[in-house]
């Protein structure tokens, strides 16, 4: 769907992007991380086709996205710049935007009355503050239903109110099956909307791959805590010897157990065979935040 090959992009004797490989199948919700300069954006306006690569190939549907001028309709953008009229009112805007991609009216006042804006729909877009023009940017880029969201930094400037439409908006559009490629500082917001993620750290892609797959790689697995009535020796003896048991710990009456894949359903059963009484058990669970910061750290 989104094809990234051996793509560098230099400025004078700067690299933004340093010979990036990345593959966004249909209907993954990716998330493009990285710190600030990492490459992000720059990444982002030549997937959209505004910047050229200096070296490299992007596809958008197997096609040159420069080229094709057509694949553009099929692509709803928010750019980090906003791009908007602002002599134009809120509907006025969109509904030449309507016009353009041969969207009904109607679908105008939905997305307004959606976002929250059908109140100040008239009014000046130069008069909107920066968070209602954000989601004015939001609104564009959904407007034509289109098959991929590409989002750089969508719940800019917004308060939390208008993070959480713009969120519930985007998980919408990942119901329906849209590509969604969105880039964002707000990590608790990719984590709640991505499946997978990528991570740029000066210009060069250090992971790719399954949210899940990052967590465990920088917690060294999956851990799982569990507390009970009384431990015996039966029951310690009998988790130590379980293959898919990669570290045991055990202190007073709670075990902390590592292991590779989820083994929670076959840990309770074991602890049960063996006479013990589970009171709770959980999964230690790594945020996005974390994980991203430990990989970035390891660079």
């Amino acid at each position: 769907m989104i094809t990234l090959k051996d793509v560098t992009k230099k400025y004078g004797k700067f690299t933004a992007v340093d010979n990036l490989n990345l593959e966004i199948e249909e209907g993954d919700s990716f998330g493009f991380l990285g710190p600030n300069g990492a490459g992000k954006t720059t990444t982002i306006l030549m997937a959209v086709g505004i910047l050229r690569p200096t070296y490299g190939e992007i596809k958008v549907f197997d096609k040159d996205i420069r080229r094709e001028i057509e694949i553009k309709k099929r692509i709803g953008v928010v750019s980090e710049q906003q791009y908007l009229y602002n002599n134009m009112t809120a509907y006025e805007y969109l509904n030449f935007f309507a016009e353009l991609y041969d969207v009904d009216s109607d679908r105008v006042n939905e997305i307004l009355d959606y976002m929250r804006l059908s109140d100040v729909k008239n009014k000046l877009l130069k008069e909107y503050s920066k968070g209602m023009r954000q989601k004015i940017s939001v609104a564009r880029a959904v407007l034509h239903d289109p098959d991929i969201l590409i989002l750089d930094e969508p719940a800019y400037g917004l308060d939390p109110k208008g993070v959480k439409e713009v969120r519930d908006l985007i998980l919408t559009e990942k119901k329906k099956g849209k590509t969604i490629f969105i880039s964002s500082h707000i990590l608790t917001e990719i984590e709640k909307v991505c499946d997978n993620v990528g991570i740029i750290d000066k210009g060069k892609l250090v992971f790719e791959g399954k949210m899940d797959e990052l967590k465990r790689k920088v917690s060294g697995g999956r851990r799982v805590y569990i507390e009970l009535y009384k431990i015996t020796k039966k029951i310690a003896d009998t988790l130590k010897k379980l293959s898919f048991v990669q570290d045991i710990s055990i202190e007073e009456n709670i075990i902390q157990i590592t292991t590779e894949e989820d083994k929670r359903k076959e840990i309770s059963e074991i602890i049960t065979e063996s006479g013990g009484v589970i009171i709770g058990m959980h999964e230690e669970s790594v945020s996005l935040e974390d994980a991203f910061l430990r990989v970035i750290e390891n660079e």
